[in-house]
């Protein structure tokens, strides 16, 4: 008789938890960096906050971003919710954090790459050492995807063993 070898599925939680991790580095990034410091919106470089004109324009671009935040939000609660409705995919709270902290860190990597370095329509902090913040925030994105895959990776492991 041959034994049943029962195989499981990471992959649904681990991609609810990368887009959720998205949409959160992103809601963070807009309420931290843009409403509460204050260092910067989404066009602050390219449309300086010197007329009202300047400061609706930014604040408009700023509501785009939090909408994508948002979306991305609602789609991670769709997509663990299916995953969810799987018996071969295990529910682990290493696995789903770690995959998080992955998401937000592809989201400074992302946007910090396409906003700040080529686009350059923001800066994490602007001044005389932008570019040291604006590193700085891509090292953090590579910081939280390497921990979050550590974790994500031994908890996979302990399911599988």
């Amino acid at each position: 008789m041959e034994a049943k070898i029962e195989r499981t599925r990471h992959t649904p939680l681990i991609v609810a938890g990368i887009v959720l991790g998205i949409g959160l580095g992103g809601f963070f990034d807009g309420i931290v960096l843009h409403q509460i410091l204050q260092w910067h919106h989404m066009l602050s470089s390219v449309v300086p906050l010197i007329s009202v004109s300047n400061i609706d324009l930014n604040m408009i671009w700023d509501g785009l971003f939090h909408a994508f935040d948002w979306v991305m939000t609602v789609v991670g609660i769709v997509l663990l919710w299916r995953a969810g409705q799987h018996d071969d995919v295990p529910w682990s709270s290493n696995i789903f954090f770690g995959s998080i902290l992955m998401g937000a860190g592809w989201f400074n990597l992302v946007e910090g790459i396409i906003d700040h370095h080529i686009l350059g329509i923001h800066h994490v902090k602007p001044g005389p050492n932008q570019l040291v913040w604006d590193l700085g925030f891509l090292a953090s994105g590579a910081l939280l995807i390497a921990v979050g895959w550590l974790i994500s990776r031994q908890a996979m492991s302990r399911v599988e063993h």
